[in-house]
């Protein structure tokens, strides 16, 4: 159940990610998501980690169903935030018990109120730290976060991909990137980690923008930019959610195509726990991804 023994192998990947949802109405809409991309067949699925791990168990449990229930090669998330290594490391033990064999190793976003992250002591304040100690645990199959913009935080491209490489280095199996909009900033960041040494399969993170509001609090999060014709386009449809819905849909498949039609190692959905857009995208596509 290992994801680097299917990956980068020839066919492209085709994953989803979801998040452990608040209520019981969110639970409900969550497995309806998952089983309506269950029939797009997806080589795996991952499952996030609240700001200092408040979902902690949350997590844990959905990954550990999705996987052992409903027969989904999963990932857990795993973050840095508000744990120390010893807390981690029983976080480990635990995914491992339940036969969860992939983890993706983040440093994670500091929690609600703080600008900047803090290590917490007896913890680790760096990624590639937290991907060593992992590898050292247990044998996962390690995903690491790569962002083709550049990390928020980080002035220098270079300077990023070097972080990158040493989250590589000291475990990391295959990259997923940060969500983008141009793909002319994915291939450009993918060349400069293959010159760099960078041999890990790198897969393209994709969110359709269906929301404008919603998209541009994303990306003032996360560093990435929209296109200015993207751009101009929604916000002269923002009056009308359905046309921004149709605009989002289109952009992200044709985004898609040109991402497989120049060798992309897979498609990573950032699904928000809904199914529609990136069902009705699969379905456009219909790549012969690996199962």
């Amino acid at each position: 159940m290992r994801i680097d023994e299917i990956i980068g192998l020839g066919k492209p990947a085709v994953s989803f990610e979801f998040f452990p949802p608040k209520s019981d109405a969110g639970f409900a809409q969550l497995y309806q998501a998952i089983n309506e991309l269950h029939a797009i067949n997806p080589t795996y699925v991952s499952v996030t980690y609240g700001a200092g791990g408040s979902t902690r168990q949350k997590t844990v449990e959905l990954v550990g169903r999705i996987q052992n229930e409903l027969k989904i090669r999963s990932m857990a998330h795993l973050t840095c935030v508000g744990h120390t290594a010893d807390e981690i490391g029983g976080i480990l033990d635990e995914l491992w018990n339940s036969g969860i064999r992939n983890v993706l190793a983040l440093r994670g976003d500091p929690p609600a109120g703080q600008s900047q992250f803090v290590a917490t002591e007896g913890g680790f304040a760096y990624a590639d730290q937290l991907v060593r100690f992992v590898r050292e645990r247990h044998p996962f199959c390690i995903g690491v976060a790569g962002y083709p913009e550049g990390h928020p935080q980080c002035l220098n491209k270079t300077r990023d991909l070097e972080h990158l490489k040493r989250k590589v280095d000291n475990g990391g199996c295959f990259v997923i990137t940060q969500l983008f909009f141009d793909n002319v900033e994915f291939y450009r960041f993918r060349d400069a980690a293959r010159e760099m040494g960078i041999k890990a399969p790198i897969v393209a993170g994709i969110m359709p923008s269906l929301n404008v509001a919603q998209i541009k609090r994303f990306i003032s999060m996360c560093g990435a930019k929209i296109p200015q014709p993207l751009l101009v386009r929604l916000e002269a449809m923002e009056g009308d959610p359905e046309a921004v819905y149709a605009a989002g849909v289109e952009h992200a498949t044709r985004q898609c195509q040109d991402l497989l039609a120049n060798g992309v190692d897979g498609l990573h959905f950032y699904t928000l726990n809904k199914s529609k857009a990136t069902v009705q995208i699969c379905k456009a596509l219909n790549p012969p991804h690996a199962a």
